[in-house]
């Protein structure tokens, strides 16, 4: 079995993949289902179901082609039931845009998985 940290990273690639591959739909079982997302332009996002359209709307657009976050660190509770990760993230588009910045999430530890409860993303470029 993977350390907690490992496991959180493990978790970030994965999710990494599964935006480059545009499926929403399965990015649903590494989310609590009352996660919050505040989005590189500010917008607020509550709930699983609202995550999920958001992603799938993003994967919409033609011009989209995927966001990849980077962990740089991830720091865990007295208690090892939650855990903050923070890094970087960009976003790509085709003909060369790009956006970039960087996040903090927060992680709760749920039947031995992972989950993300809170994401917070600044757009620093773009």
């Amino acid at each position: 079995m993977p350390s907690p940290d490992a496991a959180i990273r493990a978790r970030r690639k994965l999710t990494n993949r599964l935006i480059a591959a545009h499926d929403a739909a399965r990015l649903r079982p590494h989310l609590t289902g009352d996660v919050v997302l505040i989005a590189g332009d500010g917008a607020l996002i509550s709930g699983a179901e609202a995550v999920i359209a958001a992603f799938a709307a993003q994967f919409a657009e033609p011009a989209f082609i995927t966001y990849v976050r980077t962990t740089e660190t991830v720091e865990f509770a007295a208690d090892g039931a939650r855990a903050a990760e923070t890094g970087r993230w960009v976003g790509t588009w085709t003909g060369g845009v790009e956006m970039s910045g960087v996040y903090t999430a927060a992680w709760r530890e749920s039947r031995g998985q992972w989950l993300l409860e809170r994401e917070l993303y600044v757009t620093l470029k773009g």
